[in-house]
């Protein structure tokens, strides 16, 4: 099993940077994000659309890299890249130097594993037993 939860780590690690970076851009304007106004304005989204996205992304990005709740992360996860496949890049075909579905793919496939998975043995101990229930994990 050590294997398999070094590889879950670094699965949830990657996809811990990518939204971490991107959900904190649109919540607190970090690293030179749109904010959420700018979000908004960006995608054409209602305000509160776009605080969800932020809201989603960021919470999603911190049950990856503490293995916690890290079933419902995924789910988060995997419910903004639909989004993001179906509302920005389905229309441009796969590639993504088109700006196409590829990697907003990939990063979904990354969600849906780690669903299936669970998060591994490398969580913060003490707050997810093994024996708890599967969404919890």
């Amino acid at each position: 099993m050590k294997k398999e939860s070094a590889s879950l780590f670094i699965l949830r690690f990657v996809l811990f940077l990518s939204f971490f970076y991107h959900g904190t851009g649109i919540l607190f304007d970090w690293f030179d994000g749109p904010g959420i106004s700018g979000f908004a304005g960006y995608m054409h989204f209602p305000v509160i659309i776009a605080a969800l996205v932020g809201i989603a992304e960021t919470t999603g990005s911190l049950a990856m890299i503490s293995g916690v709740l890290t079933r419902i992360g995924a789910l988060n996860i995997m419910i903004v890249m639909l989004g993001a496949i179906l509302i920005l890049h389905l229309p441009n075909g796969f590639d993504i130097m088109k700006n196409g579905y590829e990697y907003a793919l990939t990063e979904f496939a990354i969600a849906l594993s780690i669903f299936i998975m669970g998060p591994g043995e490398y969580t913060l101990t003490g707050l997810v037993k093994k024996d708890a229930p599967f969404i919890l994990k």
